[in-house]
């Protein structure tokens, strides 16, 4: 039940985008085309699942053990910045249409506050590896599913007559917070 919890928590009532606000430059920024926030959403996925995995194990077994958790945000942005340079090199070589697929998206990702925001708030709730991992796949699930459905307003807003004033980023900012409202509908449902 706890783990329910914490995916139906972390998609839909605290949405990390939505709700924490965290990520919201790839938001506003890829969600112009339904296919590319796809992409960017799968690409998240992977990389903050995987980096929250690493952080949390560098937080329990190398700087708390030495007394350097003072030292977590600078380690854990090199350990993503690097982390996100290795799949991408490794993707290169293994899957060439893999990396072709998400290769625009991984640069893009590094600096997605998201991903770090997740790793620091999977250390401060102080879960235990399994719910730290689902944590991090639930919010980046939650990410993906706000961009695509942002994207596909968006897409539909280019069919529409806008008002010269509101066209482009004043509409965006508004359907995103409309987006949001939306969301908070799902406050009290865990």
């Amino acid at each position: 039940m706890e783990y329910f919890v914490i995916i139906v928590g972390s998609i839909f009532v605290s949405n990390i985008v939505l709700t924490q606000f965290l990520g919201v430059c790839p938001f506003l920024g890829v969600s112009g085309k339904l296919d590319t926030s796809i992409g960017m959403g799968g690409a998240v996925i992977f990389v903050l699942t995987l980096a929250t995995l690493v952080t949390w194990i560098i937080q329990y077994y190398v700087l708390n053990p030495f007394g350097l958790a003072f030292m977590q945000t600078i380690v854990f942005i090199l350990v993503i910045a690097s982390l996100v340079q290795m799949v991408e090199i490794i993707l290169k070589k293994v899957s060439p249409s893999l990396y072709s697929a998400l290769g625009v998206f991984l640069p893009l990702i590094t600096t997605n506050c998201a991903v770090l925001g997740v790793a620091i708030l999977t250390i401060q709730k102080d879960f235990d590896l399994l719910e730290g991992v689902i944590y991090a796949m639930s919010n980046a699930i939650g990410f993906t599913l706000a961009l695509v459905i942002f994207a596909g307003i968006r897409e539909h807003l280019d069919l529409m007559e806008v008002p010269k004033g509101m066209k482009g980023v004043p509409i965006a900012l508004i359907v995103a917070g409309i987006l949001a409202l939306s969301f908070m509908g799902f406050t009290g449902l865990v």
